[in-house]
């Protein structure tokens, strides 16, 4: 018998409805809703990171490959990394490094790093170009229960690339952030970024990155906070020193 067409209407309604229905879980099955601790009830936030989920990965920032970056200039890229280092000491972030042969001609790490981030966990590696191929490494990241990753390293195009699509695609939130990594071209550096974007990886800046993590003015590190403005932020030193001259002269005033 031939269906009308009212009729098939309203089977394939239902099935698609069925389809697309919740399965009903038992009640001790369903997962709670997680409520980010970082968005306010103005609902900023919702579009960044939460801090109390973020650790730093800090990615074969050595020596003998600074050599070959050309992108970016050492002394900024050096001075981005600290402050991210010294970011994640003042707010307690997790923080893990990594080269992959520090006894070849890619040098040893960065010494600023642990020396301002003492707390970093260092994983060595057995020669694995991409840190997320190396198992020690990737149980160290999953370690820390969080779920975003912030990626720096050199180069941009490798060792922060490499691990951060393959960090996406096991489910974490990436960041790159860009002016804390180098590599050997401006073409390196664009055709990376074009990846990232594609795979679903944000890029991000150091400046960025202390803003996001800081939000507010109105918490007990503020001033330590905006001490790493001017790492970040060179010019921002001039804004800081000028303002507390300008204060001092106009308490000094007050006082005659």
């Amino acid at each position: 018998m031939t269906r009308s067409l009212s009729q098939r209407i309203r089977v394939a309604t239902a099935v698609l409805a069925i389809s697309l229905a919740p399965f009903d879980l038992p009640a001790h099955a369903q997962a709670p809703a997680q409520t980010s601790s970082s968005i306010l009830p103005t609902g900023g936030g919702a579009a960044l990171f939460d801090v109390n989920d973020v650790a730093i990965l800090l990615l074969d920032h050595q020596t003998g490959l600074f050599q070959t970056v050309k992108d970016i200039g050492i002394a900024e890229l050096r001075s981005n990394t600290i402050m991210l280092a010294k970011l994640a000491t003042l707010l307690k972030i997790p923080v893990i490094t990594t080269a992959s042969e520090p006894g070849g001609p890619n040098g040893p790490l960065m010494p600023e790093i642990h020396g301002h981030a003492p707390h970093a966990i260092y994983v060595p590696r057995r020669g694995e170009v991409s840190a997320w191929d190396n198992a020690d490494f990737v149980a160290a990241v999953r370690a820390t229960g969080r779920k975003t990753l912030i990626m720096a390293g050199v180069w941009t195009s490798v060792c922060v690339m490499f691990p951060a699509l393959d960090a996406r695609a096991a489910g974490f939130k990436v960041y790159a952030v860009m002016d804390a990594s180098g590599d050997p071209s401006d073409m390196a550096s664009r055709t990376t970024l074009a990846r990232f974007v594609q795979g679903g990886v944000v890029p991000t800046s150091t400046n960025a990155v202390l803003s996001e993590a800081h939000r507010t003015w109105n918490r007990p590190e503020a001033a330590e906070l905006a001490k790493l403005y001017a790492l970040a932020a060179p010019n921002y030193a001039a804004v800081i020193e000028s303002y507390d001259k300008a204060r001092e002269v106009a308490q000094r005033a007050a006082a005659r």
